[in-house]
């Protein structure tokens, strides 16, 4: 019988792209998983802000795992927790990490090269971070826990110079520490995406962007997975701002039931 993780890991090897649900509570998980998506995906900055945090490892690890434990308890399909940068600072912080989350039935997890200090975002130096995902995967196989490693790069997300030689270089490296899917958030360039797409074995991973091509034309640049991010929760949020404003305006709650 095929597992979780093979189920999960198999998705990312079709000839149509997962689109990867994006959620941040049990409900939203529910209603994605009702209307037939088939994983879902944690938004580390959609849960952080819903519970009062900055993004960027600002949320206690523990506050997020009872979200993520939550949300596993309530659905069947496979589920894969954006972690960040891991919520610790060396590979024993991180394994156990990832060991109590493969314990609760999770069956991937992103690991993102920058970190944030000080409110600001910077990216890691590439050998030593491709070093240190080449020990945790090994310390993963030895402790017999299958979990899908996507590394996150934020050579684009920083707008970095020679982005598409610095993504390829880094990718490449990271390819080499035995990850299982690389992603790329904020590139939308075709020709990029189909550069990138073509020098790299592993499933490439683009994230929803105002200018990103429709679900059919990032399959014919060569991506295999599709994320949101946090963009369904930021939108929602927004709406409830605009008609909570009618509401104020109109005094009734009529706006509700338009």
């Amino acid at each position: 019988m095929i597992t979780r993780f093979e189920e999960f890991r198999k998705l990312h090897y079709n000839e149509t792209p997962l689109l990867l649900g994006n959620i941040w509570n049990v409900q939203s998980a529910l209603q994605y998983e009702k209307l037939g998506f088939k994983a879902l995906g944690t938004s580390s900055a959609a849960i952080a802000s819903d519970l009062g945090y900055e993004d960027g490892e600002n949320m206690p690890f523990e506050d997020y795992f009872f979200m993520i434990g939550r949300i596993k308890s309530a659905v069947k399909i496979p589920l894969s927790v954006d972690l960040e940068a891991g919520y610790g600072d060396t590979v024993e912080e991180i394994v156990a990490n990832i060991s109590r989350l493969y314990e609760i039935g999770i069956v991937g997890v992103n690991i993102e090269d920058s970190v944030v200090i000080n409110s600001k975002r910077e990216i890691t130096e590439t050998k030593s971070f491709a070093l240190k995902l080449k020990t945790i995967v090994e310390v993963l196989k030895k402790k017999n826990i299958d979990m899908f490693i996507n590394v996150r790069s934020d050579v684009f997300l920083l707008d970095l110079p020679n982005k598409i030689e610095e993504s390829k270089y880094r990718l490449k490296q990271y390819e080499k520490a035995g990850t299982d899917g690389v992603f790329l958030p904020c590139i939308t360039n075709e020709n990029d995406i189909k550069e990138i797409a073509a020098i790299i074995k592993l499933p490439l991973n683009v994230m929803c962007m105002p200018n990103l091509s429709n679900f059919e034309k990032l399959k014919e640049l060569g991506v295999k997975r599709i994320s949101m991010g946090n963009f369904a929760n930021a939108f929602l949020n927004k709406q409830l701002e605009e008609v909570t404003l009618q509401i104020l305006e109109r005094n009734s709650f009529s706006p509700l039931f338009e």
